[in-house]
């Protein structure tokens, strides 16, 4: 009898989409930054009644009243921003759930931002995380988006799994669960963000864009819609820090670059799992990305 058990649980995680196991990127910079305590780092920024904390968990929540947010107390000019997120199952089509860096109440309509967001979803179809760069209001104005997609190699609402930006004078890279999925080089000032951000998270309604372009929008017979966030590291050079202060590194041994091993990690994830580059869309003016 066991043995027909086991077939039906591969077979279930098969046909599941989940049945990869990421490789070693032989380098975890997670295991570098302590854990920050969410109170001590950051404040409410909006819909304070669809947000709790139990422990060291934050609870967000979108229903048809609000969604909710929060910010970090400091800007930074560089530094490794994670959190490990936790999404909810079923129908989320339409919702947006995030962990960014910006400086958009800065400098409203000429901001800079760098993105990861979950889009929502219908019974059956996977989450897309979106990757997304936005420079000096290319994302206010003209709508220069710099987006990537992928799908996950794991159901990102069983558990909680880490999920990060590091951001430094040379390049952005992101990653999850330490498996580097993209990375974004400081090919000219122009196209690179360079001014303080600050880290934030939300859930909110993006009905108009999030879900098979808009297609399918948020159903509020089914609020609310629940993200859970926790183990919150924050690293790097603040923005009012000594001139002195060193960048994190993307590498061990301080590379410039990703090594040879997290090459080889990323390598894996865009064959297996990107489902949307920019440089490749042939609808997109690639005039206005050159870095493409």
């Amino acid at each position: 009898m066991a043995f027909p058990l086991i077939l039906l649980a591969l077979f279930v995680l098969c046909s599941s989409g989940y049945s990869q196991r990421s490789p070693s990127p032989g380098y975890y910079p997670s295991s570098r930054v302590p854990t920050s305590p969410f109170d001590r780092e950051f404040r409410t920024l909006w819909g304070s009644q669809h947000q709790r904390t139990e422990q060291d968990v934050i609870t967000l929540w979108l229903d048809k009243s609000s969604g909710s947010g929060f910010k970090s107390l400091r800007p930074y000019k560089s530094g490794y921003f994670g959190a490990s997120i936790k999404l909810q199952a079923g129908y989320t089509a339409g919702v947006d759930t995030s962990l960014y860096l910006s400086n958009n109440q800065e400098h409203p309509g000429d901001h800079d931002e760098v993105d990861i967001e979950f889009l929502g979803t219908t019974p059956g179809k996977p989450y897309s995380l979106q990757t997304n760069v936005f420079v000096r209001g290319s994302g206010d104005r003209n709508v220069i988006g710099r987006e990537m997609k992928f799908n996950l190699w794991f159901d990102p609402t069983q558990d909680f799994h880490h999920y990060a930006i590091l951001w430094n004078p040379n390049q952005i890279v992101f990653y999850v669960d330490d498996v580097p999925l993209r990375t974004y080089e400081r090919k000219n000032e122009a196209i690179f963000p360079t001014r303080p951000m600050w880290l934030y998270g939300s859930i909110w309604d993006a009905s108009d864009w999030a879900t098979e372009n808009g297609r399918i929008k948020a159903d509020y017979r089914y609020q609310p819609f629940i993200a859970k966030y926790t183990n919150f590291k924050l690293a790097g050079c603040t923005a009012d820090g000594y001139s002195s202060c060193t960048p994190p590194s993307a590498a061990p041994m301080g590379n410039r670059g990703l090594s040879k091993q997290q090459m080889v990690a990323m390598a894996w994830a865009q064959r297996n799992f990107l489902v949307y580059n920019y440089c490749s869309d042939p609808k997109r003016d690639h005039t206005q990305t050159p870095e493409c």
